[in-house]
């Protein structure tokens, strides 16, 4: 049978010029059970082209190879194509974001993996991988084609493991040019973040980590229209691929705004302020949410190096990259939590109400009964646990820099829900989508459960309710199981998530009426504690009791701040500066 299939490829690259004249273009179909239920009927392969609308290379894979007539043939007869944005499919996304952008996966007829490739494939090179396929159709074997069954009984780190993984973040560090050992420079934003806590309790090399990273990503920073490219080639931070992406966009804002607070560096404050100005010039939609990305390329294939170069009337008189407006409830959670962090850092409340309008629209356009999110305005799949995961974490970091209770309760049903629906049975980890749905059976993945972890654990500690703790004692027992945690070159979002349920978060509590002037600018120094891992409330008595009362205030006769520590507080504090000393010194 496989001496068949060699002729038959061997037939087909003799009369080149026959299939070529006759090649017809390729005709993609969207992600279905229904491919691969055609595959076996048909005993096709299915060819997976998993892209993104924003990314140069695949924009170079469609003109140069998907276009090219040999692998036009070689795939009309030997194969079903199925090309997926990525942006779309969360699912996806996470399954195979350690082969993307482009990601090409080969199914076989029967739905099984064969081969995955990562990023761009020449013609010539597809054309024999093609090919190859269909001689020896054998699933090659990867690191992940093992899942993972044994999962740790603990969810906190064995100190072997936690010294590994510390020593691989110094290993895995580019002490010349700032963040990873790399050709490509990004901000690694766990890593970085991961470092300043680090640096907080004193730990010098940290601190040089996290800046010399810091200040090499600005040079990422767009200087005319703002906002933060995704990451530069040739081993420096000079050679930017110029997409900007959400995810990108609001989390190297949050950090950015974490870090001008705990470094008091004034650059970091105008990144993040630069990041702020773009997003909501080109990102934000008429509805108050925020749209997906804006491409890399002018003109779909071309680097646009010289365009980028340009002032803002030149780059306009030639046009804009194009913006992808979809409006995903995923991409405006994220961007929640980066608003929250800088308007802790900045203050200005202009950027409070963006995030509670992208708040308000993904509650009116994007909610589903018990508490969850779908994706976008009607899913093909899902519900996806990032969703409801991304706009959870939102509401959370909306409480904590308001007070307002009403976050706290949507970020309470959102935990509620994922409980309810991505939990598969086993005692460890949240999978991506609802088990039962779509051609593969769920996983968990890692970045979701790193970001599951600290959500959970945070809300334990906001509610005192111990179901929280289990939440994020579930995503802990996937993640330190061994396999999982070396499973990638660092790994410093799981150090974060294991300190932090480790220890108590720094907590200061401000008493006082929400119409006290002096209870508000408590509050808002509060906001400026450095550090990411915090409890910060506001108890006005009117209200009722505290959604969390294990530490007893004292009724005074005016608004007082406290910081607390395993249920025990200070005394009252009254100004803000002594405040702020007081939680730093408590910290340490």
């Amino acid at each position: 049978m496989k001496n068949l299939l060699r002729q038959i490829v061997l037939s087909t690259a003799l009369c080149t010029a026959t299939a070529a004249a006759a090649a017809p273009a390729i005709e993609w179909q969207p992600w279905s059970d229904a491919v691969f239920e055609r595959a076996r009927s048909e005993n096709r392969f299915v060819l997976l082209d998993l892209e993104a609308v924003w990314c140069h290379w695949c924009h170079v894979m469609d003109q140069e190879t998907y276009s090219d007539p040999e692998v036009q043939a070689l795939i009309a007869q030997h194969y079903i194509a199925i090309r997926v944005d990525q942006d779309a499919r969360p699912d996806l996304s996470r399954r195979y974001e350690d082969y993307g952008w482009p990601a090409t996966i080969v199914f076989g007829p029967d739905g099984k993996e064969i081969v995955k490739r990562s990023g761009f494939i020449a013609p010539k090179p597809f054309n024999r991988l093609l090919g190859a396929i269909l001689d020896d159709p054998s699933p090659v074997k990867y690191r992940d084609s093992e899942p993972v069954t044994q999962f740790s009984v603990s969810p906190l780190l064995p100190d072997e493991l936690r010294a590994t993984l510390k020593k691989q973040i110094v290993d895995s560090h580019d002490f010349k040019a700032g963040g990873l050992l790399q050709q490509q420079k990004f901000m690694d934003r766990d890593t970085v973040e991961y470092a300043l806590e680090m640096a907080r309790a004193g730990d010098s090399q940290s601190r040089r980590m996290a800046t010399q990273t810091l200040d090499g990503a600005l040079n990422l920073v767009d200087p005319v229209w703002g906002g933060v490219y995704q990451y530069s080639t040739n081993g420096d931070w000079k050679h930017p691929h110029f997409e900007k992406i959400m995810f990108v966009q609001a989390d190297t804002m949050r950090v950015y705004a974490l870090a001008s607070r705990q470094l008091n560096d004034p650059r970091y404050l105008k990144a993040a302020r630069d990041i702020y100005r773009y997003v909501n010039a080109f990102l934000l939609s008429p509805e108050g949410a925020y749209y997906v990305s804006q491409d890399a390329d002018l003109v779909r294939g071309q680097h646009s190096q010289d365009y980028f170069a340009l002032n803002d009337a030149k780059r306009r008189a030639r046009g804009i990259p194009a913006i992808d407006k979809h409006l995903y409830a995923r991409e405006n959670g994220w961007m929640m939590q980066g608003l929250a962090a800088l308007y802790a850092a900045d203050g200005n409340p202009e950027i409070l109400a963006r995030a509670v309008a992208a708040a308000r629209w993904v509650l009116d356009n994007r909610s589903l009964p018990g508490g969850g999110f779908r994706h976008d305005e009607a899913d093909t799949a899902g519900p996806y646990l990032e969703d409801t995961l991304a706009v959870g974490r939102g509401f959370l970091a909306l409480y904590q820099v308001t007070g307002e209770r009403e976050w706290l309760r949507h970020a309470q049903a959102a935990a509620g829900f994922m409980r309810a629906n991505f939990t598969s049975g086993s005692a460890a980890g949240f999978v991506t989508t609802v088990p039962g749905k779509g051609a593969f059976v769920p996983k968990p993945t890692i970045d979701e459960n790193i970001m599951q972890a600290r959500f959970a654990n945070l809300l334990s500690r906001y509610t005192g309710d111990t179901m929280y703790r289990d939440d994020a004692e579930r995503a802990m027992r996937f993640l330190v199981t061994r396999e999982v945690a070396l499973k990638r070159r660092t790994e410093s979002g799981l150090l974060i998530a294991d300190r932090e349920l480790s220890n108590d978060p720094v907590h200061l509590t401000v008493v006082g009426p929400k119409g006290d002037p002096v209870a508000k600018e408590l509050f808002r120094i509060a906001q400026r504690q450095a550090g990411t891992y915090k409890r910060i409330e506001w108890w006005d008595r009117s209200e009722g009791p505290m959604p969390n009362p294990d530490v007893q205030y004292p009724d005074l006769p005016k608004s007082a701040a406290y910081v607390c520590s395993q249920n025990r507080c200070s005394l009252p504090v009254f100004e803000g500066k002594a405040l702020i000393a007081l939680a730093e010194r408590l910290a340490k």
